[in-house]
């Protein structure tokens, strides 16, 4: 279920999660800043923020979460806890699971996870994902317990001071063993799912990286770090410079699926390391997490000298 508004010349510019709880008294504002996080509120076409300040003709795109629980529930999951006190928790998440509920996947999400976790022990706290990883992507991720830590560690990613590092299995080798990409990103025109530089709303983007091994010149494992924090921002750069990650179809098209006949299981990204500043003690610490087994085994196929076998004849289509 959708409702739309188009704003009018009278209305005053002002934040969208302020205006929306104003057109939907029935939710909360943090129920509607969660809503929009999960991508189900876009303003003209786009996937917006909830600070994103709309204006006289702007089209906001609400869709209504039907049927949707009255709550969250938690469910029991394994999770492989990093690190944990009253302000926050640090975990490695496995890979194919949804970071928060939206309309499809109500349930078996690392929230519904969280939620339990946090009531099993014994606690009041309330997890707040401070960032997401794509279901795909595997790796450190920081949730806060407190709506004091959601704030601090909020403020550290808007600030881009969080340390972060991921691993990535790409297509080919980049020619140069080091660099930085610095394309502007945004969603695409016409794929508005996918981030792109071929956009309307281009936004500054900054990612390094480092070859760290080389498979026969057909797959290299990178070491990323993003500076910035565009959606889809690593994806979107790699596919970029023409090296898009193993099993990214999204991005990389078949030509990117399997290797000798073998299935590329998943988009081979690891979020490996983070960093940030305790938001109680402002001390800094880093927690860092191996790739997970079918990253590995994937890794190892290619040591092997398994050549690389595209799906398909199409060539990547390097964006300007």
């Amino acid at each position: 279920m959708q409702t739309e508004f188009i704003i009018s010349a009278g209305e005053q510019p002002k934040r969208l999660d302020v205006f929306l709880v104003q057109r939907e008294p029935k939710l909360s504002r943090a129920a509607l800043q969660r809503m929009i996080t999960a991508g189900w509120v876009r303003v003209n076409s786009h996937i917006a923020k909830s600070s994103q300040r709309i204006r006289a003709g702007d089209v906001i795109v609400f869709d209504t979460p039907q049927p949707a629980p009255l709550r969250i529930a938690g469910e029991t999951q394994q999770l492989e806890v990093l690190f944990e006190d009253h302000a926050c928790l640090v975990l490695n998440k496995p890979a194919g699971i949804v970071t928060h509920p939206s309309p499809g996947h109500w349930s078996n999400t690392l929230l519904n996870a969280l939620l339990d976790h946090c009531a099993r022990g014994g606690g009041a706290a309330t997890p707040g994902v401070v960032h997401r990883l794509d279901k795909d992507t595997s790796g450190v991720m920081v949730v806060a317990k407190t709506e004091e830590a959601h704030r601090k560690l909020s403020e550290q990613f808007e600030r881009h001071s969080i340390t972060r590092q991921y691993e990535a299995l790409v297509v080919g080798v980049p020619a140069q063993s080091e660099g930085r990409i610095e394309a502007a990103l945004g969603p695409d025109r016409h794929h508005p799912k996918r981030t792109s530089t071929q956009t309307l709303q281009p936004k500054p983007a900054v990612t390094d990286y480092r070859v760290e091994e080389v498979f026969d010149k057909v797959a290299a494992r990178l070491v990323l770090s993003p500076h910035t924090g565009r959606t889809h921002q690593i994806r979107a750069h790699l596919h970029v410079i023409g090296h898009p990650i193993l099993g990214d179809r999204s991005y990389g098209g078949e030509r990117v699926g399997a290797i000798a006949g073998y299935e590329i299981p998943r988009v081979m990204l690891h979020a490996r390391t983070l960093g940030f500043r305790h938001p109680a003690t402002g001390l800094y610490g880093e927690w860092t997490a191996d790739v997970p087994p079918d990253f590995q085994a994937v890794r190892q196929g290619l040591y092997a000298g398994r050549p690389f076998a595209p799906m398909g004849d199409e060539r990547l289509e390097r964006e300007a």
